[in-house]
């Protein structure tokens, strides 16, 4: 093999000379295997494993195992299995164990799963999965033929990365994640700034320190430090230069300077090329002079790597950069490829020290890696990679254009100006390269630029409302001193772009600095999954500016909301942690405040609760919300610019005064019904009492008694008769005119009788007396309420159910009062809706609430 495809530990490997890569990799002469005895195995391995993957690609979720039978997967049971059974002493056949790895894949306890749980296979990735199964059933070769394979299987992979990415004759290493990675770049730096490192280990280094970006996690390289027997106090985190958001050159200096003062060795530092959340580039040729001075190693390692593919010309990487890991697993969408790390060839048996096997130790899984490249080809992986780019250009452009929109990312061609595609058609300048190509947008709502009134609706009404808001003196809401709603305005804009463009990986996350903003980066991409195309690039440029806008109008209206809620006299402000609406009232009547007792806590989310019903019944955008101090207020959703907060608000207070007075309606017919029940007890005592005495104690005397009332029958007319409440009236009546025409004997019935006879007197009349002053508030007890449902719903039992004389009817808005809090709070949605322009207004402004 020649130099040009090394791989770390290939046994016998001399120091790197320029070379020429040969077409075709010289390899050893063997003895001839025969064809059919490997290739039929293969094709059997490829089959089987083939047939898996797509059983376990149509697996659908199930709530329960395909028999039928309860789950035992939940946790608890599952933690009862791993402890009560063992092993079965009988062996399985293997399609009974597939069918039970199935069940486990298919079963959830959750609603929100998709229907497959593992995402479709397309045929790279197809291929990438079998190539595992293929690398166990290799590793059991004959030594020999073991070394041919793997030295040619990572020897190919190495060149062809090699000549994608623009490193010349590279050495390389295969990793499972990137802390491995990391991991092997220490120990690099390590060997080739101390070779005696291997015979002395640490103490042969005088306090190694490594130099990492405040922007750069730090977690993989403090793996490595504990992996290596390093103190964590080794890692020095550089900050950020405060115009381009990369690595402080001059800082990064000066550090160095204190530490070889303090004896210590400068030995790694980690560039930053896109790995941070938001993108930045660190300047790799200002890196590279301080490293050469300094005689450090220089890694580099983020998605801004994968633009070095997209460049048309030959370039030298390995002049800028001593190594740089690729994750081309995430770039390409293609799933369990491995890390690779690129690097300058160092002496092989420095390196072979630190692997248990030469020739399996990170070559060998390099297979998956080695079948996707030539799956794919050249072209493809440049294209994928190009588009990403591209993607990226346009969305910054997109966000970067719209008002009220902050980008946080690295703005591509900061510097030198030019676009992506003109920087890959000229020579070969990795900076510009880097600097063009923007691998993550990050943006955020700050409402920072100054809103044009009259983008919006008709330029009058702009003017008008301009006018309005500079002669009250109140300005839209500015993030300073509202960073914690501007994170949730932004939390809602990243969940309705999510919902409303599903092409779009878009994600919310927490900056340090910035709070909570939207991230989009094209190279994670997951198990199958592509950039997204113009005609999704379109529709998001419409959302994002159709939501933004919004936005600018909920923080200009939330001013004049939070100003006219506290001069009202029955609107109290509530705060909403969790909501990103325009705020939330409370309704509490006049002299309410003064007695908040728990009952009247209870009676004032009850009022509460009906106010949003009734107004949900005209716009959604209401919604019920609960405060700090737990009780029920209503919530107001996102508005547009022409919304009239003032009629909004006076909405609240005209239904949430009918609700009150309904309220007090319900409350005095209670009242009327609970005394004609008293009325009603009183009446049947009396006269059982009455007819007992009448009739004689004999009647009632068992055995005795039916023997006199069969010597003298009492009259057919002296039982007791029932009651039933008018409530027109106001009168408790017997209702011996019921049974005898068997209706209810009205006024809109008399005309029914014989000869339009008037229907007669009830022989009891029992006047009900109704309170004499209504309460100010309801007090509906829960009997009282279960009386009254019956005696409204019961018309053969309870006389006409209607209104009190003289009272107003009750509103249909009404709702029942068994709703409890918890649900009406269930069915609130977590993102405000849009509250169409006056629609709740104009559509109940002439109504009877």
């Amino acid at each position: 093999m020649s130099a040009a495809g090394r791989s770390d530990d290939d046994p016998g490997q001399n120091p790197a000379v320029d070379i020429t890569p040969d077409p075709v990799p010289s390899t050893p002469p063997v003895a001839e295997i025969a064809a059919s005895s490997i290739r039929s195995g293969l094709a059997e391995l490829e089959l089987r494993s083939s047939q898996v993957l797509q059983r376990l690609e149509n697996v659908k979720i199930s709530s329960t195992p395909e028999d039928g039978s309860p789950s035992t997967d939940s946790k608890e049971n599952h933690e009862k299995e791993s402890v009560d059974y063992l092993l079965p002493a009988e062996n399985r056949v293997p399609s009974n164990i597939l069918k039970s790895l199935e069940q486990l894949v298919s079963y959830t306890d959750s609603d929100d799963d998709p229907e497959f749980p593992l995402p479709a296979l397309d045929d790279v990735s197809h291929l990438a999965l079998i190539s595992h199964s293929i690398v166990a059933y290799l590793s059991h070769l004959d030594r020999q033929q073991l070394l041919r394979v793997t030295n040619s299987i990572s020897g190919d992979a190495t060149r062809w990365l090699g000549t994608l990415f623009h490193f010349n004759s590279p050495a390389s290493s295969f990793h499972a994640d990137n802390a491995d990675a990391v991991l092997r770049t220490v120990r690099l730096a390590i060997v080739a700034r101390c070779p005696g490192y291997l015979e002395g280990g640490i103490p042969a280094l005088a306090q190694p320190t490594f130099y990492i970006s405040e922007n750069t996690t730090p977690v993989r390289l403090q793996y490595a430090c504990r992996q290596l027997g390093i103190p964590l106090d080794a890692i020095k985190i550089i900050p950020e230069n405060s115009q381009f958001g990369t690595m402080d050159i001059g800082l990064l200096q000066k550090q160095i300077q204190m530490d070889v003062a303090a004896n210590r060795t400068p030995l790694l530092v980690v560039a930053d090329i896109g790995a941070s959340l938001c993108g930045y580039i660190d300047n790799l040729i200002r890196l590279r002079d301080v490293c050469k001075a300094n005689n450090m190693w220089l890694h580099a390692s983020g998605h801004g790597l994968a633009a070095l593919v997209c460049a048309q010309y030959p370039g030298h990487v390995e002049d800028v950069l001593h190594s740089m890991a690729l994750n081309l697993g995430s770039w390409l969408g293609v799933p369990s490829l491995p890390i690779v790390l690129l690097h300058r060839p160092l002496q092989n048996s420095a390196l072979s020290a630190f692997e248990s096997d030469p020739i399996l130790s990170r070559r060998l899984n390099s297979l998956s890696l080695w079948t996707s490249l030539q799956a794919l080809g050249r072209k493809a992986i440049a294209e994928r990679l190009h588009v990403a780019f591209q993607t990226c250009s346009i969305l910054f452009e997109i966000a970067s254009k719209c008002e009220g929109i902050r980008v946080l990312s690295h703005t591509p061609g900061a510097q030198t100006g030019a676009s992506l595609s003109d920087i890959i058609q000229s020579p070969f300048d990795i900076q510009a390269l880097f600097d063009a190509a923007a691998p993550v947008v990050a943006y955020q709502f700050d409402g920072s630029t100054t809103i044009p009134l009259g983008c919006s609706g008709s330029s009058s009404v702009a003017t008008a409302v301009a006018d309005r808001d500079v002669v009250d003196g109140l300005k839209p809401l500015e993030k300073v001193n509202n960073a914690s709603y501007f994170d949730r305005l932004n939390s809602w804009l990243g969940q309705i772009l999510q919902r409303d463009c599903p092409n779009f990986d878009f994600e919310v996350i927490e900056h340090p600095t910035h709070g909570s903003c939207i991230r989009y980066c094209p190279l994670e991409l997951g198990l199958g999954e592509q950039p997204p195309s113009s005609e999704n690039l379109e529709s998001f440029a419409q959302s994002l500016e159709a939501h933004v806008d919004i936005l600018r109008a909920t923080i200009k209206h939330k001013a004049r909301f939070i100003h006219l809620v506290e001069r009202s006299d029955v609107l109290r402000l509530v705060p909403l942690p969790e909501w990103a609406g325009m705020g939330g009232v409370r309704f509490v009547p006049e002299g309410w405040e003064s007695l908040l007792t728990d009952q009247a806590k209870t009676e004032l989310n009850k009022l509460n609760i009906d106010l949003v019903e009734a107004l949900k019944s005209t716009d959604n955008a209401f919604s019920l919300g609960e405060g700090t101090d737990g009780l029920i207020c209503v919530r107001f959703g996102m508005v547009t610019h022409e919304t009239e907060v003032e009629e909004l608000l006076d909405l609240v207070v005209t239904v949430g005064k009918s609700v009150q007075e309904n309220s007090r309606v319900l409350d005095t017919m209670s009242e009327i019904v609970k005394k004609g029940i008293e009325a009603v007890t009183a009446d049947l005592q009396r006269e059982s009492e009455e007819k007992l005495w009448q009739e004689g104690i004999l009647r009632h005397v068992p055995v005795v008694g039916r023997v006199f009332n069969w010597w003298s029958p009492p009259a057919k007319e002296s039982g007791i008769k029932g009651r039933s409440l008018n409530l027109t009236q106001g009168v408790v009546e017997s209702t011996e005119n019921i049974y005898k025409y068997h209706m209810q004997m009205t006024g809109a019935t008399a005309h029914q009788l014989p000869a339009n006879r008037s229907p007669p007197t009830p022989m009891v009349q029992t006047p009900v007396g109704a309170p004499t002053t209504p309460p100010v508030f309801p007090k509906v007890e829960p009997e009282v309420e279960q009386t009254t449902t019956s005696t409204t719903t019961n018309p053969t039992e309870l006389a006409d159910a209607t209104a009190v004389e003289g009272a107003p009817p009750p509103t249909q808005n009404h709702v029942d009062h068994a709703r409890s809090v918890s649900q009406s709070s269930g069915a609130s949605s977590n993102v405000p809706e849009l509250v169409p322009a006056n629609s709740a207004i104009n559509n109940n402004s002439n109504s009877s609430l």
